[in-house]
């Protein structure tokens, strides 16, 4: 990881950007203290798991919507 003031950010941010883009990460410093991490973004992981598309699951069997409704009729719901 490469450390940048925020004055030499803000005069090379264009090149700053290209690096990033090709996959470095920089520490901005203000006063000498950490203030962002700039890092490029993680493109295959932007969709959260619970939203990713998953392959149907096939049982042998009674269908789930049948036990449903033999529970239903036993128990009287």
């Amino acid at each position: 990881m490469k450390t940048v003031t925020s004055t030499e950010f803000r005069q090379h941010a264009a090149a700053c950007l290209n690096a990033v883009e090709q996959g470095e990460t920089f520490r901005i410093l203000r006063h000498g203290k950490p203030v962002a991490d700039l890092t490029p973004i993680k493109t295959d992981n932007s969709v959260p798991s619970w939203k990713r598309c998953i392959e149907p699951i096939t049982l042998k069997g009674i269908s789930v919507s049948d036990m449903i409704i033999k529970e239903r009729d036993e128990y009287g719901r």
